[in-house]
């Protein structure tokens, strides 16, 4: 038998030599999967039977075809929790927990109504419901497969009451208005790749719809803008996140909106352009209106 250390520095190499760039991270969390233990735990285990050995290594194998390590354990670590994934869904990365943050800072202290739109997982919706008590959630999700597992995710964190998976194109004006109301905030991390930009292996087993919005990777964001204005109180926020390339135009399709105001763009933690934030103009319905009735929203949305 070998030692659970030698196994991960071995399939790290493994890794690294089928140019995975997170190689020892992904060794190690595929090695803890497997003999079910915290990562940080490894090194505590002398011997890993054959076995065991034999499944790590078929999962190696796997990740070293350049499939997404969230596929092979079904799972995907964000904002605190652990979402079910795989092939149908988009799997959310950690730059998007910004977006959480930034949120979670908009509503401190105040009852909210959120939505969520092209939720996928659940990502963005649940990481505010778990970290925003105060607030009511309405997540937004087009394609089946993906709707699949955001029910999923939304029941696995017992937060049925406050988040409700709603079946729905972002992009429809009349569904949208009958759907959301009026909103507090707004987020959204759309599909916004350009189609003919180059993906990593991994982001190719994404769905193509989840990853890639035209020519200019703003057809989903264009198209959501005006739907955003309309659903959001005055004095309600929005965030998007965006393509590394596309902030200038975020913030341009925000202003020719005319609505919002605050308009910024900003980095992630390596620099790179991530979201755009903007805050609705005041209208005759002001952002802290009282307590959300989630049974209201739920009746509204079943309407």
């Amino acid at each position: 038998m070998t030692s659970a250390d030698a196994l991960r520095r071995r399939a790290a190499a493994e890794l690294t030599a089928a140019g995975v760039e997170s190689a020892s991270h992904d060794a190690a969390e595929l090695l803890a999967h497997v003999l079910a233990v915290e990562p940080g735990r490894l090194l505590l285990i002398d011997d890993v039977d054959i076995e065991q050995e034999e499944h790590f290594a078929e999962l190696v194998r796997r990740r070293a075809r350049r499939e997404p390590l969230q596929h092979i354990t079904g799972t995907a670590h964000f904002a605190g929790l652990e979402l079910a994934v795989g092939p149908g869904v988009f799997v959310p990365r950690p730059e998007t927990e910004l977006i959480v943050e930034w949120a979670t800072r908009v509503v401190a202290g105040r009852t909210a109504v959120v939505a969520d739109l092209c939720s996928g997982s659940g990502a963005l919706a649940l990481g505010i419901a778990a970290h925003s008590p105060n607030t009511q959630v309405v997540a937004v999700e087009r394609s089946s497969d993906a709707l699949d597992y955001l029910r999923r995710n939304i029941s696995a964190a017992s937060l049925e009451t406050r988040v409700t998976a709603l079946h729905g194109d972002v992009t429809d004006a009349a569904a949208m208005h009958k759907a959301l109301g009026a909103c507090d905030v707004i987020v959204s991390n759309p599909p916004y790749v350009p189609s003919e930009s180059p993906v990593s292996p991994e982001v190719a087993h994404d769905p193509y719809d989840a990853v890639f919005s035209g020519t200019t990777g703003m057809d989903v964001i264009s198209a959501m803008i005006p739907i955003v204005a309309d659903a959001l109180v005055g004095g309600g926020a929005f965030a998007v996140e965006h393509d590394d390339e596309t902030a200038d135009a975020v913030v341009a399709a925000l202003r020719a909106d005319g609505r919002f105001s605050s308009i910024e763009a900003h980095a992630d933690l390596a620099g790179r352009p991530r979201f755009v934030t903007a805050t609705r103009i005041s209208s005759h319905t002001s952002f802290g209106r009282g307590e959300p009735d989630p049974a209201a929203d739920r009746a509204r949305m079943e309407q």
